[in-house]
């Protein structure tokens, strides 16, 4: 009897994510921080790339790393109607399994983004993938697919001609699932077990390609802020239920950024929103129009919030107050958001040019470039001493290799 349940106690153990686990958009707080030391800050491309794998197709959207595996979406086909999800080895980058499934809904969109634009997520059993065409899939993390919805069969005119790119998010254990366009605009929440609709709410009408944060105020509980052209809903995940409205209206674009009881809002520039303990109000702190970010999302870390704009200039603010205290600019423009760790900011050009910024130098200090020679628009995957970054064509692994 005590080896059967040491049993499947070490098979319910082998099912969550760890610390180090890189588990949906800007990781598993969705803040783009990481605590992984030892990253390479100094990168050469004859010493940083462990491997490069070709993929199958294009996409946008980040990896995602458990344990040793390391998950992919990719659309391929002339029309991109090839809805394709690999999953590979973190170790040497062969590939574990492949999967690919016909697109149900629309594949029209824009010509530089892609039909796997949005990221998936996990909660380290199932893997849930959607991709633009408002197809959605369910997976275990040995490629066995578990259930499926085509979003269109369901909603007909839920898309966008550009593109969708909103990425899943869990919260309480909920599927919660972004379809926000200029018809039929909504939002699902999903039994992450059989795909089914638990509620689902409408949204305003236009495009939007923002993702949505996942907080977890004092007494456990996790709400969910929704951006959009109106501002923020924080929405309770186990209803759908608007818990409350900030309506001074937000980018459909980069993302907020949480970090403790404070969200900061691509909202007239950037505001702060200080959250109450209850998770049923909020109050503003500050606001500041020298923070506008463009395409990537803000960063916020220990003390101190960045935002990186059109231009390419990476700004760099006091946390509490919102003053600049310095900017620094890169070599851009950026299609995707910037990571954090152990004070150095990781960010990829679209021209494919890697670059790491110093965050304890006064001013910021550029440490070091490296050109991966391919456009690239994906906010990159850090887990277990590791970069992983993807374009078009490929996926790259970046760390400080045990042998040259």
């Amino acid at each position: 009897m005590k080896k059967h349940l040491l049993i499947i106690g070490l098979v319910i153990l082998a099912g969550r994510v760890s610390a180090g686990d890189w588990t949906g958009f800007r990781g598993p707080f969705g803040n783009g921080v990481s605590d992984e030391v030892g990253l390479p800050v100094k990168l050469d491309i004859e010493k940083h790339i462990a491997w490069k794998v070709d993929l199958p197709g294009k996409g946008l959207s980040s990896p995602l790393v458990v344990g040793d595996r390391v998950f992919v979406t990719a659309s391929g086909g002339t029309r991109q109607d090839r809805l394709q999800i690999l999953c590979l080895s973190s170790i040497d980058g062969s590939v574990i399994w492949h999967r690919q499934f016909w697109a149900m809904g629309s594949t029209m969109c824009h010509s530089k983004t892609s039909i796997a634009a949005p990221t998936p997520v996990t909660d380290g059993v199932s893997l849930f993938a959607i991709f633009s065409s408002n197809d959605l899939f369910c997976l275990d993390l040995d490629g066995k697919l578990k259930w499926l919805r085509g979003l269109t069969v369901d909603y007909p005119n839920a898309r966008n001609s550009l593109g969708m790119a909103s990425s899943l998010v869990l919260a309480n254990g909920i599927l919660v699932t972004q379809v926000e366009n200029d018809s039929e605009s909504f939002v699902v929440g999903l039994d992450r077990g059989s795909g089914s609709n638990l509620w689902k709410i409408n949204r305003p009408k236009s495009a939007n390609w923002t993702t949505a944060t996942v907080h977890k105020n004092k007494s456990g509980k996790e709400q969910v802020f929704l951006q959009s052209g109106q501002g923020i809903h924080a929405i309770d995940p186990d209803s759908g239920n608007v818990v409350w409205h900030y309506s001074d209206g937000a980018s459909t674009i980069p993302s907020s950024a949480l970090k403790g009881n404070m969200l900061y809002v691509p909202s007239q520039g950037l505001t702060a929103l200080e959250l109450s303990k209850d998770g049923k109000s909020f109050k503003q702190k500050w606001r500041s129009g020298r923070l506008r970010p463009g395409t990537a999302s803000p960063l916020a870390y220990r003390n101190h919030i960045y935002s990186l704009n059109n231009a390419g200039v990476l700004a760099c603010a006091d946390i509490d107050s919102g003053k600049r205290l310095w900017q620094l600019r890169l070599d851009g423009p950026f299609g995707g958001s910037p990571v954090v760790a152990d004070n150095h900011l990781y960010v990829f050009s679209e021209e494919g040019v890697a670059q790491v910024v110093d965050l304890t130098a006064p001013e910021g200090d550029i440490s070091s470039k490296m050109d991966l020679g391919e456009m690239i628009q994906c906010s990159p995957a850090v887990a277990n001493g590791a970069l992983y970054v993807r374009s078009n064509s490929r996926i790259w692994k970046i760390a400080r290799k045990t042998r040259f």
